[in-house]
């Protein structure tokens, strides 16, 4: 069986090429760039084609093509499979088949969804369980990749509620993180995430378990505070979650806890480096509720230490929507030093007249404090090298490109 994707190299499509690459079928994919993920692919034996999609990149035998949300209906190779008549599937519509062929346990939420989906999949892995694993981020015990293939009947994935995606999956096992205002581009209100939450947990068949509301006054939160190698209350939730869906699989609480205290996070999720003078965490969050949580981790791990942050807006729509919450969040930061670089620009997810109505310079204009600064990228390397002294820490934040910059460091 032949599958090609386009938009091979995003978080999730390359994790379900994988799957397919695991069951032995020839897989084939496109993407405008080449990526560690692209290499990835290649290496466990995908065919690569980077640069503008290109119509000769489909071929008649191909049995299904599977694309990224992201590719617009013009995209070359988009029509040529339709030309062909061969058969197409989202992402989200490929990903929901797989979830009515096992046990699926679906992570939801605005925020924690990756970490969450990993701790899930380490733990079910330590219980000799062996899970089919499918995270929106790279896992080092999953050989730093995005996905597990496991033997069994389990799958565990991360379902994103953008554009409704969700929706598309059957599980068994819902977990809720948290529902927060996100996705304001697609959503347009909050009320509209909320039931679109509300329509994901209708699908739960009637011996199913919807996991939710995980709470710090849980009796086993202080212990989880205290295994955990990962800092922030907010990954304490997402460990009280897990042990919810363990207890359901009958999982020993003792696997539990010591899977839970050998996790040390994931790709970009307060991922702690170093160099000869400072100490770098590199974080993917973009949202203001995400930053919030991920500073107040960072003061309370690093309780004297002079800390700094380089954050990139991820989307001009995201910036636009919750401009206010962003000023909010960076005038209560409490750290010493805030770097504000460009608007991280997402094709096909944005609008000229917002674009041109929000920037990284009127949110610093915005926060107005003395502590919050604005620099292009370009300047950043360079004034970090000047200014962040021996022992400070440095956050580099954000979901766009902006993580380039821990190499430089």
């Amino acid at each position: 069986m032949k599958v090609h994707f386009i938009g091979i190299g995003g978080i999730g499509v390359s994790a379900l090429a994988q799957y397919y690459l695991s069951k032995g079928y020839k897989v084939s994919g496109s993407d405008l760039v080449a990526s560690e993920i692209t290499d990835m692919l290649k290496e466990k034996g995908a065919k690569i084609f980077i640069g503008k999609q290109k119509k000769k990149n489909i071929t008649k035998d191909v049995d299904i093509v599977i694309y990224s949300p992201a590719v617009k209906k013009d995209n070359p190779e988009f029509l040529q499979s339709t030309h062909y008549r061969l058969q197409n599937k989202s992402y989200p519509e490929a990903l929901g088949d797989l979830t009515r062929e096992y046990y699926t346990i679906a992570v939801s939420g605005a925020h924690g969804k990756s970490t969450t989906t990993a701790m899930i999949g380490l733990v079910l892995t330590k219980a000799g369980l062996d899970p089919t694993v499918v995270v929106g981020t790279r896992v080092k015990e999953f050989g730093n990749s995005n996905f597990r293939a496991g033997k069994s009947k389990l799958l565990v994935i991360e379902a994103c509620e953008y554009d409704a995606s969700f929706l598309n999956y059957s599980p068994k096992i819902i977990i809720i993180t948290n529902i927060d205002k996100e996705h304001l581009d697609y959503f347009k209100t909050f009320e509209n995430v909320q039931k679109a939450f509300a329509d994901f947990i209708a699908k739960l068949p009637l011996d199913g378990h919807l996991i939710k509301d995980a709470s710090l006054d849980m009796p086993e939160a202080k212990k989880i505070k205290n295994i955990l190698q990962v800092p922030g209350q907010h990954n304490v939730l997402n460990a009280l979650n897990v042990l919810q869906v363990a207890r359901i699989l009958q999982v020993p609480d003792e696997i539990t806890f010591k899977a839970l205290s050998e996790f040390t996070g994931t790709w970009r999720r307060f991922e702690i480096k170093k160099n000869e003078n400072f100490i770098i965490v590199s974080d993917y969050a973009h949202h203001p509720n995400e930053i919030k949580a991920t500073l107040q981790a960072a003061r309370e791990k690093y309780k004297k230490d002079k800390i700094w942050c380089v954050f990139q807006p991820h989307q001009h729509q995201r910036t636009h929507y919750l401009f206010d919450d962003f000023v909010k969040t960076f005038k209560e930061a409490p750290i010493d030093k805030i770097i504000i670089t460009d608007i991280y620009d997402v094709a096909g997810r944005e609008t000229k007249s917002i674009s041109k109505s929000v920037s990284s310079e009127k949110l610093v204009k915005k926060i107005n404090k003395d502590n919050v600064i604005y620099l292009s990228m370009e300047k950043i390397e360079s004034f970090v090298k000047q200014s962040v002294g021996q022992f400070d820490v440095l956050i580099i934040m954000g979901a766009g490109d902006v993580y380039t910059l821990v190499d430089k460091f």
